[in-house]
């Protein structure tokens, strides 16, 4: 995994946790139909996040289900984690590498 290939996915999980964010901050509007985001790989390794609107059921209150946002936050909280971790041991491997060169 590459690096370029950690930071797509941190930037697509942080578009997964803004759509959270928004459902979750209209869950008493009235009518409001949240969005689901889905990740889908992208030229080169990419990570690419895919939102569309959810499904209307047709109801006069909102349909933000809290029991699905919630752990998707904690899924993407984690995901951006492991990709950070990711990151910092390949910085690491590579400043071994240029130590030896030197």
């Amino acid at each position: 995994m590459s690096i370029s290939t950690n930071i797509s996915s941190i930037q697509s999980h942080q578009t997964m946790m803004n759509t959270n964010a928004n459902n979750i901050a209209n869950v008493n509007t009235d009518g409001f139909v949240p969005n689901d985001t889905r990740m889908s790989s992208g030229a080169g390794n990419s990570v690419v996040a895919n939102n569309k609107q959810a499904d209307n059921n047709g109801s006069i209150r909102s349909q933000t289900d809290l029991t699905k946002e919630i752990p998707d936050q904690i899924i993407a909280q984690d995901a951006v984690g492991v990709n950070v971790a990711s990151i910092k041991t390949q910085d690491q491997m590579l400043g071994t590498l240029l130590d030896m060169k030197a």
